[in-house]
């Protein structure tokens, strides 16, 4: 299952503040050096691609243009605008929209000018200054300035997703020179990644959002500047995106070979398994599968076997990040670490990939998984450095022990962890009294609602729960719309969930968004368990801070440490590839991003291969 669907269109820049910058204006002054001048920032290093590269490495760069991606999306949408708390965004909503720089996709920490023609950052990184190609233009035709991205930081900040302004909250102002210079003013020169996320934040525009309720749900088109416009809105049912035959910056380096579909599609459905079976009778055409029952049963039929749909496993370079049931310990009867490590105790990870995944998955065992930012074994001495000013505010066995996670022989003979479970629990105030395990002090039953909106997961807390009721705890599973589900996520109206977090290979403030201390009470915050503790905040500090590559691992790794064994969640697992199912109607470049799928905006419809799949359509029909 993946991290709740539509949400994380939002989490690329997000996050929420304390100060809101000013704007203002430069009267001409140069804001940061210009000796610095570059076509593109890297977080630690060297850029791969240098000022006069033509295209990057993973692209085609002369794929043709044309043909229809149909893609399938779950449940429904109810606005068009991805940047804001209300509503559910549509699928592919941040499509229209262009950012001042962009990430390439086969490098951990660089990004390259898009709207910026150039970029120059401060010596003292205080200031971080764009320079704004002249021809990027609206769909309207009208010119994109400079006083639209400072716009943009304005409304993102005050009135957009509450997560825009914790990322951004380092930016103490904002100041415009003209129509195409703009510099950020940065508070904090230790938040190495902020110059990043500055250059990652989404542009709108101002003449058309100034007069409008930014932060309310809409379904009126949004005036976008990218590769692609909305087309057709079905509200709640589908949405198509057109590429713009006149874009702007088509011709850029970092825009040849890429966006060739004419037309991308999304239709709606209700759950995955309808989703499935649509895909199977070729209502639409590619899909990423992440039940592995499915992957291994459900694709069963001629058209796989003959070659028309095709099975495809390509492998995923990116950090799997953390899959797992979180705990929300914003109630009284999870705030207790004894509690929650029980729970894992009771979880038989082993039985369920043994006889429903497949052995399909790993275990996962980081909130880094699949990465070298995993911590492994015991701390290093620059993990260490870290951590011992922390020794007494955090689990011993941080230091002593190498998480792993509570382990069964796959049986289904899980009563050595339950005994354990029980024991851990007894320990934490929790007693058995007629089969139903209770709060010692207050007779109060301990029970543990699953909140999900997938039925095809109900198996899986079917089982949990199964060996919950074993402890005398009463498991309720109960299974919402997508809609409430959302809702209640916002609120953080649940008990135990299922969510998975994907962070980048260079992780920074948005960490706040998700561990942070400040972000914990915060309506449609994504820290999910609730973490309120100093030390995590602290060592996020250290991650912004690093200053290369080794000492941003080590920071990272020593995070880990403290929450895995904060126990914050019962880890599920995960698998290092994309497992795709598509028609036979596409073609790809040789290589693929390392650190990105590549399908929507580096492969084409193949004409040869979609004329013989249309005609194997008509004669089986």
């Amino acid at each position: 299952m993946r991290l709740s669907r539509r949400r994380f269109v939002q989490a690329s820049t997000c996050a929420a503040a304390s100060s809101l910058a000013q704007l203002v204006p430069l009267g001409g002054r140069a804001s940061a050096d210009a000796h610095n001048a570059a076509h593109g920032l890297s977080l630690f290093g060297d850029l791969k691609y240098g000022p006069d590269f033509a295209h990057y490495d993973y692209v085609e760069p002369n794929a043709p243009k044309g043909g229809l991606l149909h893609l399938g999306a779950i449940d429904s949408f109810s606005t068009v605008n991805p940047f804001t708390l209300k509503g559910d965004s549509a699928a592919g909503a941040g499509l229209p929209f262009e950012t001042l720089l962009e990430a390439s996709a086969d490098e951990a920490d660089a990004a390259y000018g898009l709207v910026a023609g150039e970029v120059s950052l401060a010596a003292d990184r205080r200031r971080v200054r764009f320079l704004l190609r002249p021809e990027a233009r609206w769909h309207d035709g009208t010119p994109l300035t400079a006083a639209d991205v400072a716009f943009s930081f304005e409304i993102l900040t005050t009135e957009g997703h509450p997560n825009f302004a914790t990322e951004l909250a380092g930016v103490e102002r904002v100041e415009t020179a003209g129509d195409h210079d703009v510099t950020f003013h940065l508070a904090d020169p230790d938040n190495r990644k902020l110059p990043l996320i500055v250059g990652g934040m989404a542009i709108v525009s101002e003449a058309y959002f100034r007069d409008r309720e930014f932060g309310e749900t809409t379904m009126e088109l949004p005036l976008g500047s990218g590769p692609y416009r909305i087309g057709r809105v079905d509200p709640g049912r589908s949405i198509s995106y057109e590429r713009v035959a006149e874009y702007w910056g088509a011709a850029l380096p970092l825009n040849v070979g890429r966006f060739n579909f004419d037309t991308i599609l999304y239709d709606y459905y209700r759950d995955r398994t309808v989703l499935v079976e649509a895909l199977k009778a070729g209502e639409f055409d590619f899909h990423e599968e992440f039940t592995s029952k499915v992957w291994v049963t459900g694709y069963d039929i001629a058209a796989v076997d003959e070659g028309w749909l095709v099975k495809d496993v390509l492998k995923d370079n990116t950090p799997s990040g953390v899959q797992a049931f979180f705990l929300n310990t914003r109630l009284p009867k999870f705030q207790d670490r004894r509690v929650r490590e029980a729970l894992s105790y009771v979880f038989d990870f082993e039985w369920l990939n043994k006889n429903q995944f497949y052995g399909l998955y790993d275990r996962m065992a980081s909130y880094f998984e699949n990465s070298e930012l995993a911590a492994r074994g015991l701390p290093s001495e620059a993990e260490l450095a870290l951590l011992e000013p922390h020794r007494s505010a955090v689990p011993e066995e941080v230091f002593t022990k190498a998480f792993v996670p509570p382990a069964t022989d796959g049986s289904g003979n899980n009563r050595r962890n339950l005994r354990t479970a029980r024991a851990m629990l007894e320990e934490a105030g929790w007693v058995t009294r007629d089969g139903t395990l209770v709060n010692a002090a207050t007779g109060e039953p301990m029970t543990v609602e699953f909140l999900y909106f997938a039925p095809t997961f109900e198996r899986i807390y079917a089982a949990f729960a199964r060996s919950l009721e074993r402890l005398g705890i009463a498991a309720t599973l109960r299974l919402v719309d997508g809609a409430q589900y959302e809702e209640r996520l916002k609120t953080h109206d649940f008990e135990v969930t299922t969510l998975r977090f994907s962070f980048s290979l260079s992780p920074g403030a948005e960490l706040n968004v998700f561990f942070g201390s400040a972000t914990a009470d915060r309506v449609g915050s994504f820290n999910m368990a609730g973490i309120k503790d100093p030390v995590v905040d602290a060592l996020i500090g250290a991650v912004t801070a690093a200053t290369d590559r080794e000492s941003l691992i080590a920071a990272a790794r020593a995070l880990d440490r403290v929450l895995l064994w904060g126990h914050y969640m019962i880890p599920q697992w995960y698998k290092g590839a994309h497992h795709l199912v598509y028609w036979n109607k596409f073609d790809r470049p040789a290589l693929k991003p390392r650190y990105a799928r590549g399908v929507v905006d580096t492969w084409w419809v193949d004409r040869e291969k979609d004329a013989a799949l249309k005609a194997w359509r008509e004669g089986a029909a």
